[in-house]
């Protein structure tokens, strides 16, 4: 059992880190020639004065909408973090952690929305940068995938983690 826990909060901590990593970093779509672009910023190296050169995104109801999905999903992350804290040391014996579960799940689920939008509306979210064919996909972006079913995995072991001691 102490294995299992040491598991759980383990992963809830790496999953909320990288979540807070592919929202926060600077490279959910790449160009070629070292430019990207993230949910706040285009940036744009210069090679004469060896600098990065940033602007703010032009807001766009598909940008704000992946904003708000991935802020709330680190959001819930967190909140489900110190709730499961909380019903650690709070929690009768046997008592289940459906909280916490439930709001790793939305983490989850707003984590999916918002990396499906990105993923189909980013013609419309990158419409002023430059060619989307000579960019692709950031690791950021890929980071965020990733926690998707982490998210979701580990807010079902929550919902099936039974208190023992």
């Amino acid at each position: 059992m102490a294995y299992l826990l040491m598991f759980v909060t383990l992963l809830h901590l790496i999953t909320l880190a990288v979540l807070f990593i592919a929202t926060m970093e600077k490279s959910w779509w790449v160009w070629d020639g070292g430019d990207s672009s993230d949910l706040w910023y285009n940036c744009r190296f210069d090679n004469d004065t060896e600098a990065w050169f940033c602007a703010s995104s032009r807001d766009n109801e598909w940008l704000q909408a992946v904003q708000v999905l991935m802020v709330l999903s680190v959001v819930f992350s967190s909140v489900s973090f110190l709730i499961f804290l909380g019903q650690l040391f709070t929690m009768s014996k046997g008592g289940l952690f459906y909280i916490t579960g439930l709001c790793q799940v939305f983490s989850g689920l707003t984590a999916c929305s918002a990396t499906l939008i990105y993923t189909l509306h980013n013609k419309e979210i990158l419409q002023d940068a430059r060619e989307l064919s000579s960019g692709h996909f950031g690791y950021c972006f890929i980071l965020a995938w990733v926690c998707v079913p982490l998210l979701l995995c580990s807010g079902i072991v929550y919902i099936h983690l039974r208190k023992k001691e």
